[in-house]
């Protein structure tokens, strides 16, 4: 059994170095691809031509509320699954979520940071959403949680790529755990759910936009 834990945790740290350099990766190329961009606009302003160009994400500012709907089925397992349609449009506006914290819909074009960054303040739900959509598992307490819980919960984020952490004292539960679709309540930081919750959805099947970047959002 010990033999079989550790392989596993071996495991689990090659893919999440793996994801790092890939993350590493796509910087790099956003960078090139950056420096690009500007210098054809420097060549498009030398030739006397200046063009506005409409972003192409889909945005919607004059949506107001998230296209989903659905209910949630539990498993077996404790994991509460959002049966039905999420929405995914980017939108300017404030979108009104059937859950919170939400796990899924229209979201703003930014996400938040996502690279194991934990937050000591509330976060807007449409950009956390947005790193839900980019794989990302989002960790959020309340006010009965205890100390200790958080501050083990936030040490083992700071080393998982592609998590996020913050406060949240709209939630009905202590701790809660959401990723795209998914979502459920753990009794601590030691709840063994906590383990199988980050192995399965962090960058898992349920991840709308896999290998999408975790940084170069909002950092709060």
């Amino acid at each position: 059994m010990g033999s079989a834990d550790k392989t596993s945790s071996v495991t689990r740290k090659a893919r999440i170095e793996e994801m790092r350099r890939a993350e590493q990766a796509r910087e790099r190329r956003n960078r090139v691809l950056a420096i690009g961009g500007s210098a054809v606009a420097v060549v498009a302003l030398v030739a006397g031509g200046v063009f506005v160009v409409k972003s192409q994400s889909g945005d919607d500012s004059s949506a107001a509320d998230s296209k989903s709907s659905g209910h949630f089925v539990t498993g077996s397992d404790g994991v509460r699954t959002w049966k039905g349609t999420l929405g995914r449009t980017h939108v300017a506006k404030t979108v009104k979520y059937a859950t919170e914290p939400p796990v899924g819909g229209d979201h703003n074009q930014v996400w938040m940071n996502c690279n194991g960054d934990v937050y000591t303040k509330a976060l807007n739900n449409m950009n956390a959403v947005h790193s839900l959509e980019h794989g990302a598992v989002w960790v959020t307490y309340n006010s009965k949680a205890g100390k200790a819980d958080v501050a083990a919960l936030a040490a083992k984020v700071k080393k998982t790529p592609y998590t996020l952490m913050s406060p949240d004292d709209d939630q009905a539960d202590p701790i809660m755990l959401t990723a795209w679709g998914h979502q459920r309540t753990v009794t601590s930081a030691s709840d063994a759910n906590v383990d199988k919750f980050f192995a399965k959805f962090v960058q898992g099947s349920q991840t709308p936009e896999p290998g999408a970047a975790c940084t170069g959002g909002l950092p709060q």
